[in-house]
């Protein structure tokens, strides 16, 4: 379950929360009890980001910049894809995912994109947004401007800057959904210590493989 607690349907008093709860789970359903949203996902984003109604309005605004965008829809998916597979949340890749399908991307290109770097079914700048991606997730936004020469290459600022923003915004995202374990970073950590065996003798490990 969420690290947070949810918020259930009686408590919720804001009208922007209560407008989505009933869009994305029905007006007769607690989300907080009765999970699962109509797009397939458990839906526990929305009633834990319901904690803070300032911050449940300012995520919401942040998704409306899509309305007006300038830039190609699928290039933008393919760097919030991208971004949440970099970050390891799997809920954001997965959404992504299934965006880039619904936008009529082939099924090759989605599957390589954990694999970019050595896959050839990428054009010339969806390589350098995939690179730029990496830049903004893992580098801290340090690019090479041999990446940022292609991007400015093909697109015009006003689309670099939005690109920029909401690869950002995801990679954001992404990472307060595996640090709160909402949706499907509901997961335990996966690097945890093996023991040794009761009974086993615990030896001088650096010893025994440097030969000693």
């Amino acid at each position: 379950m969420p690290r947070l607690r949810e918020v259930p349907r009686a408590e919720v008093t804001d009208e922007r929360i209560l407008f989505y709860y009933d869009r994305l789970f029905g007006p007769d359903r607690d989300p907080a009890v009765d999970h699962g949203t109509v797009h397939a996902t458990p839906g526990d984003w929305w009633t834990v980001f319901a904690q803070s109604p300032e911050v449940f309005r300012h995520a919401v605004r942040g998704f409306a910049v899509y309305r007006n965008s300038r830039l190609d829809p699928l290039l933008r998916e393919l760097g919030q894809c991208r971004a949440g597979y970099a970050r390891g949340s799997q809920f954001v890749f997965s959404q992504h995912c299934k965006q880039m399908r619904s936008l009529g991307a082939p099924e090759e290109k989605i599957a390589a994109i954990p694999s970019w770097q050595i896959s050839d079914c990428f054009s010339e700048l969806e390589r350098a947004i995939l690179a730029y991606t990496d830049c903004l997730v893992h580098d801290g936004g340090r690019v090479p401007d041999e990446v940022f020469a292609v991007l400015r290459a093909h697109l015009s600022d006003p689309e670099i800057l939005e690109l920029t923003y909401i690869t950002a915004l995801y990679d954001m995202h992404a990472t307060m959904c595996r640090a709160l374990r909402l949706e499907f970073d509901d997961r335990p950590e996966p690097v945890a210590e093996v023991r040794i065996p009761e009974g086993v003798e615990v030896r001088d490990l650096s010893a025994d493989l440097s030969g000693e």
